[in-house]
């Protein structure tokens, strides 16, 4: 099982949506982990929302900082648009998504900003399952 942690600042929109695509797409090859450098300690209402509209549910995940994981290793640390916000974490591989920030936004973009993620979840679990 390859350990991923998907960071952006609040962990309250992409970084725990990413985290839900990765759970469900990615259950039999990952362990998916969020965090945030600044924590809201909450999920945007309109991120359980979209996700709920396709079947996942991201109501129970947490919203927490990098000290609150039980986990320190990783293989892969992917941020979410937060560049030199977000920590260095140590782990084998960095990887950079540029995904706008949906708070405050309508529905319509965190739809957006979902589809975005979630493609992009799928692009990473195709590329770690040819890895193997």
């Amino acid at each position: 099982m390859k350990r991923i942690l998907f960071v952006c600042i609040e962990n309250s929109c992409r970084s725990q949506i990413a985290e839900g695509f990765a759970r469900f797409f990615g259950k039999d090859i990952l362990e998916a982990y969020s965090a945030g450098s600044r924590p809201s300690g909450k999920i945007n209402r309109m991120a359980i929302e979209v996700m709920q509209e396709i079947g996942i549910d991201i109501s129970r995940q947490k919203s927490k900082g990098f000290q609150e994981l039980a986990v320190k290793g990783f293989d892969y640390v992917v941020t979410l648009g937060c560049k030199d916000v977000c920590p260095f974490i140590p782990a084998t591989e960095h990887i950079e998504w540029q995904i706008s920030d949906p708070e405050d936004k309508p529905i319509e973009f965190f739809r957006k900003v979902r589809d975005d993620i979630k493609v992009k979840v799928e692009e990473l679990i195709q590329n770690i399952e040819e890895t193997k």
